[in-house]
């Protein structure tokens, strides 16, 4: 059985614990009202765009070289380009874990195909280097402060390699930011680029041609897609973390009443004792 002196250092030692983990619970949740402000604030401007992309190529539809525009074209998905967006420092649950499995499933799945991987985050880029998988790229600290330019070098890196057919397809493995309580797993194409149903379809007066408005949207719509994967994976990580430390916490309150009624325990068996042999004593000198 521990002393007495064992169980108050480690009340102690968890109480400090417990301090740490109300503040980073703390710090997390400052720092999720920026990022969700940020994220909501992104989703109209996406959707806007892909009303009007979907309106430009319903009025493109009739030109041929429109149709024929590089990111438009599918190909046999031989060779597969896979963005994982990650975070760059745990203390989040499950929260990149399960990010990885989807995406550790997705590599089992396609064995016989050529995937590139493109690390968004220090725990995807780790992950993957330790088990030899074919990285081509890593971006490390973007994710904490997510900025519009990082997004543009990324896409136009990815569409230099799908234009020159280096691969036939670019996927994306993200976090999407749902509410507090959990993230939603996103796994979607970007590239070839699926055109949006134009079913409610708008007659806009062009002063450009529609085919070279859609040529100019379309990298944008890419950019779009990599800079809101960016937003809703900084929202839905610091969700993850305020949730994890908040958990923490009421667990280490949990423990601090059990080593305290333990303590009690033990302090109560040693009066006893001591009482004991304190009657024992009187009684053999009597």
């Amino acid at each position: 059985m521990p002393s007495l002196i064992d169980i108050r250092r480690r009340i102690r030692s968890v109480k400090n614990m417990q301090q740490i983990t109300k503040a980073m619970k703390m710090v997390s949740a400052a720092k999720l009202r920026r990022a969700q402000e940020r994220t909501i604030a992104a989703r109209p401007y996406s959707e806007i765009l892909n009303r009007v992309l979907a309106n430009v190529a319903a009025a493109a539809a009739s030109n041929e070289d429109a149709a024929q525009h590089p990111l438009l074209a599918v190909r046999e998905e031989k060779r597969i380009q896979l963005v994982v967006v990650s975070s760059d420092s745990g203390l989040a649950g499950a929260f990149n874990a399960n990010l990885l499995r989807l995406a550790h499933r997705y590599l089992d799945e396609n064995a016989e195909r050529d995937i590139r991987i493109e690390a968004i985050g220090r725990k995807a880029r780790d992950y993957f280097k330790r088990r030899n998988r074919n990285v081509t790229g890593e971006y490390l600290g973007i994710v904490d402060r997510p900025k519009y330019e990082d997004a543009h070098a990324i896409a136009h890196k990815l569409i230099d390699r799908y234009s020159k057919a280096e691969v036939d397809a670019v996927y994306l493995c993200v976090n999407e930011f749902k509410n507090v309580m959990a993230p939603n797993l996103a796994f979607r194409r970007v590239l070839p680029v699926t055109l949006p149903d134009a079913s409610q379809n708008i007659d806009y007066i062009y002063e450009q041609p529609p085919q070279e408005l859609l040529a100019s949207l379309l990298p944008r719509y890419v950019e779009v897609q990599l800079y809101r994967a960016l937003l809703e994976s900084n929202s839905a990580y610091h969700a993850a973390r305020m949730t994890a430390m908040d958990a923490a916490s009421s667990n280490a309150g949990d423990m601090i009443d059990a080593l305290t009624l333990n303590m009690n325990r033990v302090r109560q068996a040693k009066i006893t004792r001591e009482i004991i042999e304190i009657v024992s004593g009187a009684a053999a000198a009597s």
